[in-house]
C-alpha cells in the first residue's frame, strides 16, 4: 500500500526557515516530502552551460538536503517536465496534497495552472501562499481599483499598508521532523542535468545594522562594501523577505525602497504583461534603434572605451553581478551613447545575471532606455566620465575589473557629447512622429 504523503514543492523559495508553503504543509496531516524539479522547459532555453544560477541553486539544494538529512528526513530532486515529474511521485506515493508559494512570472503562471488542474484530476488538494514578497499582485492598488504605474505613490501606500499590517512568521525550521522519515537521497550532480560547474565566487550577503544604517551614503560608490549583496538570496529565496523588511523598517528608509521597488515592477510584470516584449509606453516602440551588432558586442565585452562601463560590463561576465550605480550607468550608455535597443541588452543581462529576476530586468531595463512607467526622461542621459569622477574618483573599481587599465586603454567607442546630441535628437523625432501618427 503507498504511503500517504503530502508534497511541498521547492521552487523560488530555497530555504526551510520562515518559509510559508512549507510551514503549512508541516501543519497538514501527512509527512511532508520536500521535492525541487530542474525543468527542461527552463533548462533548455540557458545557453551557457556553466550557468552560474544552475550552479548556486545545485550549491542551495545541497545545503537543504544536509539539514534535511540531520532531521532524518531528504529532498527529492528530479530532473524532468513538471506534469511527469507529478505523474511519477503520483505513482509512488499516494500524495494527499501539494503545496507551493506563489510565482508571478508569466512561464510560472501558466506552469502552476496546469499542475492544479493536473492534481485535481486525481483528486490532489493543491495550496499555494504568497512568500516572495510582502504585497502582491492586486494587494496595492490605487483608490479606483486600478494598479499604480509610478513609484512614489506606489511605496506611500505601500507603507501605509504595511504600517497596518501583522506581519506573518512563519517557523517552518522548528518542525521539521513532521517530514517524510527517508534514507538520505543525493542531490543529482550537475553533469546529470547537463551543466557543468561554474567558476564564481560569491560574496557573502552583508544585512549588518552599521551597513544598513548608512547604506543611503555608501549604496552609488562601486568600490565601497556599501550594499547589502542579498540580491541573490532574494531571487532564489534564500532568505525571508519579511526579515529583510523588518530590518529595513528599523535601520534604513532608502534600503527599503529599494525593496519596495521589486515588488513594484512585479505588480507591473502582473498587471502589464505586454511589457515582456513591447514598452510600457507604447510610443517608445517607434525609436528607431542603430543596433549596430559590433557595437553591441564591444559592449558586451566591456570594451567601448569608456572605463566605468567597461569595468561594469567585465563584472557582470566574470562574476554575474554587477553594482547598481553602475548597471545604471551601462544602461544608459547602450540605449543613449549607441542607440541600441534595450531588448538586446536585456536578454544579455538575463543570460548573465545571477540575481535577474525577471520583473527587475525589464523594469529597470525599461526605466534607463525612457520607455517604462516610472523612468527616466529620454533627455536624462549620464555622461560616464562625470559618473566616475563622482562615484569612483580614484579608480579603485575601475582598477579592479580593467587589469590592463591606462588612461588610453582603449580608443572611446563614440563621443559623448555627440552622441548625447545624436540620442536626443533621434528620441525627440521618433517620439513626435509617434505622437503625430
Amino acid at each position: 500500500m503507498k504511503k500517504e504523503i503530502c508534497i511541498c514543492w521547492l521552487r523560488r523559495d530555497l530555504r526551510l526557515n520562515d518559509q510559508a508553503a512549507l510551514y503549512h504543509a508541516l501543519m497538514s496531516n501527512y509527512p511532508v516530502l520536500p521535492i525541487f524539479i530542474f525543468d527542461p522547459e527552463i533548462l533548455d532555453k540557458l545557453t551557457d552551460r556553466d550557468d552560474k544560477r544552475i550552479a548556486f541553486i545545485h550549491h542551495q539544494l545541497k545545503k537543504l538536503n544536509v539539514e534535511l538529512n540531520s532531521h532524518g528526513s531528504t529532498l527529492l530532486v528530479m530532473h524532468d517536465p513538471v506534469i511527469p515529474a507529478f505523474e511519477k511521485l503520483n505513482e509512488q506515493f499516494n500524495i494527499k496534497e501539494v503545496y507551493i508559494n506563489h510565482d508571478y512570472e508569466p512561464y510560472a503562471i501558466d506552469r502552476d495552472l496546469k499542475v492544479r488542474n493536473f492534481l485535481t484530476e486525481k483528486g490532489i488538494s493543491f495550496h499555494t501562499f504568497k512568500d516572495q514578497v510582502i504585497f502582491e499582485k492586486s494587494d496595492i492598488m490605487k483608490s479606483d481599483g486600478t494598479p499604480y504605474t509610478v513609484f512614489t505613490p506606489f511605496s506611500r501606500r505601500w507603507k501605509e499598508q504595511f504600517s497596518k499590517l501583522n506581519n506573518p512568521n512563519y517557523p517552518s525550521e522548528h518542525y521539521l521532523s513532521k517530514c517524510m522519515q527517508l534514507d538520505p537521497l543525493p542531490v543529482l550532480d550537475l553533469s546529470d542535468i547537463g551543466f557543468v560547474t561554474a567558476d564564481f565566487i560569491l560574496q557573502p550577503f552583508n544585512i549588518s545594522e552599521d551597513l544598513i544604517r548608512n547604506y543611503h551614503t555608501t549604496r552609488n560608490h562601486p568600490s565601497l562594501n556599501g550594499t547589502s549583496q542579498v540580491s541573490v538570496q532574494l531571487r532564489f529565496g534564500t532568505i525571508s523577505i519579511r526579515y529583510l523588511v523588518k530590518l529595513a523598517a528599523q535601520w534604513n528608509e532608502q534600503w527599503l525602497n529599494e525593496l519596495i521597488w521589486r515588488e513594484f515592477f512585479m505588480m507591473i510584470l502582473y498587471h502589464y504583461p505586454h511589457v515582456i516584449n513591447q514598452s510600457f509606453k507604447k510610443k517608445y516602440d517607434q525609436i528607431q534603434w542603430r543596433n549596430n551588432e559590433q557595437e553591441f558586442e564591444a559592449w558586451c565585452r566591456g570594451e567601448t572605451g569608456y572605463p566605468i562601463v567597461d569595468a561594469g560590463m567585465r563584472q557582470l561576465n566574470a562574476s554575474g553581478l554587477m553594482h547598481n550605480r553602475v548597471r545604471m550607468i551601462t544602461a544608459s550608455f547602450l540605449c543613449k551613447h549607441l542607440l541600441l535597443d534595450w531588448r538586446w541588452a536585456e536578454a544579455y543581462f538575463a543570460r548573465k545575471l545571477l540575481d535577474f529576476e525577471l520583473s527587475s530586468n525589464n523594469g529597470n531595463w525599461q526605466w534607463a532606455s525612457g520607455s517604462g512607467c516610472d523612468s527616466a526622461p529620454y533627455f536624462r542621459i549620464f555622461n560616464p566620465t562625470a559618473q566616475t569622477l563622482k562615484f569612483d574618483p580614484k579608480l579603485v573599481y575601475i582598477k579592479t575589473w580593467i587589469k590592463d587599465f591606462k588612461v588610453d586603454y582603449l580608443m572611446p567607442i563614440v563621443q559623448h557629447e555627440f552622441a548625447r546630441k545624436r540620442a536626443l535628437e533621434r528620441y525627440k523625432n521618433s517620439l513626435n512622429d509617434s505622437i503625430i501618427r
